[in-house]
């Protein structure tokens, strides 16, 4: 069993940066592809970035490729998403996320939810214009 808290949350003005974090418990972390989604208001949750289980492997959504970036301490057993550059859109409850490395970065954007091992509960980001 692994339990993903997320942190780093918070208000901030567009233009601004946020790093997530997201701590895994377990001693496995480094058997898991990691991941971050979003869920606006009124809208579906949507992938926003992966990373594979060595860190050399990553995958960003269209939508914020160039202004976030995924990174991953195994000795610490945390994921982080470093976000600059952010924008009112960026507004949404972000979720972190494990999948056996088995699957790949850019394969955690195309599968459903439900083929995720193990989410988070979430830390809202508001962007403010």
């Amino acid at each position: 069993q692994v339990q993903l808290v997320e942190s780093g949350g918070g208000l901030v003005q567009a233009g601004g940066s946020l790093r997530l974090s997201c701590a895994a418990s377990g001693r496995t972390f480094t058997s898991y592809t990691m991941g971050w989604f979003r869920q606006a208001p009124g809208k579906e949750r949507e992938f926003v970035a992966a990373i594979s289980w060595s860190g050399g492997n990553t995958y960003y959504a269209d939508s914020v490729k160039g202004r976030f970036t995924i990174s991953r301490d195994n000795a610490k057993n945390t994921v982080y998403l470093q976000m600059n550059s952010l924008k009112p859109e960026d507004t949404a409850v972000y979720y972190c996320a494990a999948s056996y490395r088995s699957t790949t970065a850019q394969a955690m954007a195309l599968l459903p939810g439900t083929h995720m091992n193990y989410w988070g509960k979430g830390t809202l980001v508001t962007v403010s214009s």
